[in-house]
């Protein structure tokens, strides 16, 4: 009857810690998904850093040239389309241009008494329709791309589902949407037309 030697506990232990058979795909499966999501982030970032650099430089070009008099937005328009679409592609995107009649005027209220300083034209105060639309706004611009002399407001908003994407980074239905904004005063290739000077009240 042949009897084995028990091995002291000590050579045991050592022969496990030399033992590396395996070791190596255990490192990779446990360092692979990180390194996988970084690549990805970079990428995703990329992207979208990249794109939103094209769009600002593509809304610059398309503010300028919607500034001449023979301007035509709906080719200004279609070019920063095919801008942006090289870098985003399946981007949808949307333009939205508002007029002014100085810089000053970006952002603010038509004219108005306000009596009860709540900052809204209500409860029968009297208010200058300027833009001659026939109500009170609290934005004095008028939508589109103006005449001669006028300040106009150029925004853009671009949404795409990114190509690579980083879900955390994402909004709920997936896509990403960022905005771009450029701001020209169009040529004086004629008089420029005054704000008017009706009188209103508000409801």
């Amino acid at each position: 009857m042949m009897f084995r030697r028990k091995l002291p506990l000590r050579t045991v232990m050592s022969g496990i810690a030399a033992a590396r058979d395996g070791v190596t795909a255990i490192e990779f499966g446990i360092l692979a998904p990180v390194f996988l999501l970084l690549m990805l982030g970079t990428f995703d970032i990329g992207q979208m850093i990249y794109g939103r650099a094209i769009l600002n430089g593509a809304v610059q070009q398309a503010a300028r040239s919607s500034s001449l008099e023979t301007a035509n937005t709906t080719d200004a328009d279609q070019k920063v389309r095919e801008a942006i679409l090289p870098i985003l592609p399946g981007a949808t995107m949307t333009s939205e241009r508002v007029s002014y009649y100085d810089f000053a005027d970006i952002g603010r209220p038509e004219a108005w008494d306000d009596s009860n300083n709540n900052a809204i034209c209500d409860n029968g105060e009297s208010y200058t329709d300027e833009n001659g639309n026939g109500m009170w706004d609290s934005d004095v611009g008028t939508s589109g791309n103006g005449g001669a002399g006028d300040v106009v407001l150029y925004t853009v908003n671009i949404s795409y589902v990114p190509t690579f994407p980083v879900p955390f980074l994402n909004n709920q239905d997936g896509r990403r949407t960022f905005t771009a904004t450029a701001v020209k005063k169009n040529q004086p290739f004629a008089d420029q037309a005054e704000y008017g000077s009706e009188a209103g009240t508000c409801s």
